[in-house]
């Protein structure tokens, strides 16, 4: 009869329980827990990242680009993100290898926007975050993420403060999700998460960006009974067989669950494992290329700390094995050693999905079927891309400063400046025209006073050629402007229409 998860039968969930609402080992909090008793005194120094250094510290400084390269990846990076959409479908192997030296500090946070999809997922739902942000929320989950806030990366200068505008911020975002996803709710290990974006962006792009990670990165994770973070941590122990066959052989013997030293690395995406630098650095490669850069940094960790005899023999029982891997050596985790070794690892998306299917039948033949029913997870940007063939709003300035239009000067083009001649030209004909009008017009009036002169106050006889005489009163007086022609009176018409839209064109440009 199959089993499920959760019952009186024992299952990988046991060594879960309570996870949803801490993560029960203390050790696995981040480091400290209240900015007011770390140590640090009125006068604060912070490194190139934003986290607090004690005075009495020394700490050698980290490898730094030139300013040259920099700059010119920044150049390159704003190209990309121009023309987002170009590169994606046409040079998306390009943009893996320029994830994989990095993106520059002043782009990141755009450009995970941009690889995750978050981007175009906010402009499809213009006013959601508003409107989940003015709700007041599940007191339950309130309550819990509350309780969190100050857990988060206390050395930070921006979640350093109790109540302050980091804490403000995160709570708004975890808040958001619980309302965005109430089948879901909350998952501590969403925090640290929704506290490294929030180092890079505004709380409503940090919003959809935890979305997305959530629901294409890492679908599953953070659900009721922690499902996919447990069968990732069985195909994780089957691919170590094929990097690593001795760190694998002692785990086996050891009878070491995956689940005890994966957990917080995959649910938090090491944010909480690996120095900074290396952080940003493999969170780069994973917006790009998927979990499969999860994967990796995982295998490259087991395999430098238990992948040796001489790393086994201070390893000789459970308690030194699981020791070893929460104090991993520095050296294997600074970014110069691991970036490379997790470009070089021969682990694949194919890989991963073929050990899935396999994980996932050897479950159902253990446990039934999965209660948690995500959608499948996409492999990175170019999966989330071809998933949601939606193009991305083209980048805009948004000045702080806007002249009005008279003041700003604006180069004109040849089209302009040749369409600005013709337009004098016109206005010149037209006055020409006008003040022959004017001529015409005054003469005309003097022939009319003239006759006026000639009439007598009785009435006026004209002599006929037949002897006749007739009384010009009695007859129609003609129109005076008689003698001017219907060419002329079209032409006045044409003209003094031309000339009023033209004075209104010229007042509105």
């Amino acid at each position: 009869m199959a089993r499920s998860p959760g019952e009186d039968s024992v299952s990988p969930s046991a060594s879960l329980r309570g996870t949803r609402e801490t993560l029960s080992d203390p050790e696995l909090e981040s480091i400290g827990s209240d900015s007011e008793i770390n140590g640090f005194t009125a006068e604060r120094r912070t490194d190139k990242y934003g986290f607090l250094i004690k005075s009495e510290t020394s700490e050698g400084p980290d490898q730094e680009l030139p300013v040259e390269v920099l700059r010119q990846r920044e150049a390159k990076w704003l190209d990309m993100l121009l023309n987002w959409d170009i590169w994606m479908a046409k040079r998306h192997k390009k943009i893996k290898l320029r994830c994989q030296k990095g993106v520059p500090p002043s782009l990141r946070g755009r450009a995970w926007q941009y690889l995750s999809g978050s981007r175009v997922k906010m402009d499809q739902n213009p006013h959601k975050f508003a409107e989940l942000d003015s709700l007041a929320g599940d007191p339950k989950w309130v309550d819990v993420i509350e309780r969190d806030l100050h857990r988060q990366f206390p050395f930070h200068e921006m979640f350093v403060a109790r109540g302050g505008h980091g804490q403000q911020d995160l709570f708004r975002v975890l808040k958001a999700y619980t309302l965005y996803r109430p089948d879901e709710g909350y998952c501590q290990a969403q925090a640290p998460i929704a506290a490294v974006l929030l180092m890079h962006m505004p709380a409503e792009q940090a919003f959809w960006c935890l979305v997305q990670i959530c629901e294409k990165y890492l679908p599953g994770y953070y659900s009721e009974k922690l499902e996919a973070i447990q069968l990732d941590g069985r195909i994780l122990f089957s691919l170590l067989r094929k990097v690593s066959p001795v760190a694998y052989k002692h785990l086996s013997k050891q009878k070491i669950d995956p689940i005890l030293y994966m957990t917080e690395w995959f649910m938090c995406a090491f944010s909480r494992t690996l120095p900074w630098s290396s952080v940003l650095r493999v969170w780069d490669m994973f917006f790009c290329e998927g979990v499969k850069i999860v994967f990796r940094v995982a295998l490259v960790l087991l395999k430098y700390s238990l992948g040796s005899s001489e790393k086994l023999k201070s390893c000789q029982g459970q308690y030194e094995t699981m020791e070893s891997l929460r104090a991993i050596d520095p050296k294997y985790m600074h970014e110069s050693f691991l970036i490379p070794e997790i470009v070089e690892l021969t682990v694949t998306e194919r890989d991963v999905e073929r050990e899935h299917l396999i994980q996932l039948k050897k479950w159902k033949e253990e446990y039934g079927e999965l209660q948690c029913k995500s959608p499948s997870r996409m492999h990175g940007a170019k999966a989330i891309r071809d998933a949601e063939p939606l193009g991305h709003k083209p980048l805009k300035h948004s000045p702080s400063i806007i002249l009005p239009s008279t003041i700003s000067s604006r180069k004109k083009t040849k089209e302009q400046k040749q369409e600005e001649k013709e337009q004098e030209k016109q206005r010149a004909k037209e006055m020409k025209e006008r003040e022959k009008m004017e001529k015409e017009k005054k003469r005309l009036e003097k022939k009319k006073s003239k006759g006026k002169d000639d009439q007598s106050n009785g009435a006026v006889k004209e002599e006929n050629g037949d002897g006749g005489t007739r009384d010009l009163r009695q007859e129609p007086v003609q129109p005076l402007l008689a003698k001017v022609t219907q060419k002329d009176s079209l032409n006045v018409h044409q003209s003094s229409e031309s000339l009023c839209s033209k004075e209104s064109e010229d007042t509105y440009l």
